[in-house]
């Protein structure tokens, strides 16, 4: 199995009291493209939506991302 970048959109929503409609508002994408996001099941991202989510949640990349080895949580 190989490793994996797990997404921590969750953690940064429930610290910014924040809903995933509000976020997805913020940043331009769809509620189901967040969704996907949020869940790990994107297999790419844009930089500039990463840039817009760091503006949205005022927050860094890596508090938004996280390298799993071997797909473990």
């Amino acid at each position: 199995m190989e490793g994996k970048i797990i997404f921590n959109i969750d953690v940064m929503l429930a610290k910014r009291k924040m809903t995933v409609t509000e976020l997805a508002d913020k940043v331009g994408i769809t509620v189901a493209n967040m969704s996907i996001l949020k869940t790990g099941k994107a297999k790419a991202i844009k930089v500039s939506t990463l840039t817009k989510l760091c503006e949205a949640l005022e927050c860094q990349p890596g508090d938004l991302l996280e390298y799993s080895k071997d797909g473990e949580e």
